[in-house]
């Protein structure tokens, strides 16, 4: 494949043991023969659950066995846009013992969004609760089917006539022969939203999702982890992928709620566990309240953006030590601290390089900058992608030598740890939820009244950023937040999306070239 690290880089990843050389499948079957009593609680209202790691070894042959009858094989890409329930873990399975690809969606993804992912990635079937949430997903897939002509609607419980239920799959005998395919096999298809309007389909083969799963460090076999990550996103599918490939026993919350996930780490004596500050400002305002007891809590990954000082402050206060990591989908850990890193890199950086790493820090030029200096973060690494579904997308974004361009700006210290300070790609992260400005702009260019528009992030202490809207505005259109927040519903996308800030703005700041001055507008958000 083009843009690929030359052959000596791969021969030294090989060496080191980067590379594990097996597919998902045969990780899965390693991992059973090694933890077979390996547990995974599911938290949810709804589907409840608890398995170990042999019982869903058993139900993803007989799942995976129910979808070759349906004429599904290596290959073949299956939609799966369900939370964090056992039925997720076991449907990622299933597809991997089948050498199919699984395609996540983001469970807020609305119908605009998931009738792009399946039309562009002619997906065969997709796995969906009947309802979740107030949401009927099987009318959403319905109204896009007529134009789907090579789905199959696969539904978790209930399946209208001519669909098929989950529980008629998993009365399938188990699949007796499993794919051999390859380590370099497309294994997962991702969407992301970065700066184009459309979501990018982000391709990981069997290697690369494993050679990410290797690169954790150590941890006691027997300590469980808490995962409060979406399965629709990379840390999801990781999140599900430390259990059934990796052995480690997981709690899985079916959605964040606080004052739950206090009371599991005081139940399960959970150690360590990973989120966005919104989660960990939530998680310990809830502690304080019920009084729980986070003593077991030592340490805590928060990734998607900078942790303020004052939260850090609060967690060195109780013996709970932060840090950062930086990875995108595409890498999806570039670097990553360490409990034991000293306070001012916990607080400063986002970690030293991840075993068998490598980045280059390059001025607009692409020419290396000197040691120390800012500019753009070029990566490379045995995680890194395989590029994208649409390879158009690839131009300008893989480099050859096997480089990715991230798009984030930042610096590379002498002792070798890597501190993001700006972003060069024009997204909003709010949540740890990525939020194309670009898609934002378009919706709200198709709203009567709106002649020019804008949108950057908005500083959030929790949340990161919010979106906030700078909008020149035909003055008798009377436009105000709450047309914008019913045109944003009306247009069928994530609610997430919609402007929570609104600024009608006589004219947009622009440089000579007419390009929108977008860090004018971020610091007339700074100062209020």
């Amino acid at each position: 494949m083009a843009f690929e690290a030359p052959e000596a880089v791969q021969a030294r990843w090989r060496a080191e043991g980067l590379l594990a050389g097996k597919t998902l499948a045969q990780a899965f079957a390693d991992a059973v023969a090694a933890r077979p009593g390996a547990r995974v609680s599911i938290i949810s209202d709804i589907r409840p659950a608890n398995a170990t790691l042999a019982e869903v070894h058993e139900r993803a042959r007989r799942v995976a066995a129910g979808l070759s009858a349906e004429e599904i094989g290596p290959g073949d890409i299956v939609a799966v846009q369900t939370p964090n329930w056992l039925e997720t873990v076991v449907a990622h399975a299933a597809l991997a013992l089948l050498g199919a690809v699984a395609l996540p969606i983001v469970h807020i993804y609305g119908k605009s969004e998931v009738d792009y992912i399946l039309r562009q990635s002619r997906a065969k079937a997709i796995v969906t609760p009947d309802c979740w949430r107030g949401a009927n997903y099987i009318e959403r897939v319905a109204d896009l089917r007529e134009g789907l002509p090579d789905l199959k609607h696969i539904v978790v419980g209930r399946a209208p006539a001519g669909d098929i239920a989950w529980d008629a799959l998993a009365a399938h005998p188990p699949l007796e022969t499993l794919t051999a395919g390859s380590p370099g096999d497309l294994a997962l298809l991702i969407y992301t939203s970065g700066t184009t309007s459309d979501p990018k389909g982000v391709q990981h083969s069997h290697a690369t999702l494993l050679a990410e799963l290797m690169a954790a460090p150590e941890r006691d076999p027997d300590e469980v982890s808490l995962s409060p990550w979406p399965p629709g996103h990379v840390a999801g599918v990781l999140g599900l992928g430390r259990f059934w490939l990796m052995g480690r026993s997981s709690v899985l919350m079916e959605r964040w709620d606080a004052p739950e996930a206090a009371r599991l780490i005081e139940a399960h004596r959970i150690s360590g566990t990973s989120g966005t500050p919104f989660h960990l400002t939530s998680l310990l305002d809830a502690a304080e309240a019920a009084g729980n007891d986070l003593s077991s809590l030592t340490d805590y990954l928060a990734g998607a953006t900078m942790i303020p000082p004052a939260l850090i402050a609060r967690c060195q206060a109780m013996g709970l030590r932060t840090y950062r990591s930086y990875g995108l989908s595409e890498h999806p850990t570039v670097s990553r601290g360490g409990p034991d890193d000293p306070l001012e890199k916990r607080l400063g950086t986002d970690g030293r390089l991840c075993p068998g790493v490598e980045v280059r820090i390059v001025d607009d030029e692409g020419h290396d900058v000197a040691p120390g200096g800012e500019g753009e973060i070029l990566s490379r690494g045995p995680e890194r992608f395989l590029g994208y579904f649409d390879p158009a997308l690839n131009d300008g974004v893989l480099v050859e030598g096997g480089w990715l361009r991230t798009g984030d700006i930042g610096r590379l210290d002498a002792e070798g740890y890597l501190a993001i300070t700006d972003r060069k790609k024009d997204i909003i992260i709010r949540g740890g939820e990525n939020i194309a400005s670009r898609e934002v702009e378009d919706i709200l260019m198709t709203l009567p009244g709106v002649k020019e528009a804008a949108v950057v992030g908005m500083p959030h202490p929790t949340l990161g950023e919010k979106v906030c809207a700078f909008i020149v505005a035909d003055p008798a259109a009377g436009l105000c937040q709450e047309k914008v927040s019913a045109h944003f519903k009306a247009s069928g996308v994530a609610r997430q999306k919609t402007p929570e800030k609104v600024v009608l703005i006589e004219e947009l700041p622009r440089n000579a070239a007419g390009k929108v001055l977008k860090p004018m507008l971020r610091e007339m958000l700074r100062a209020g």
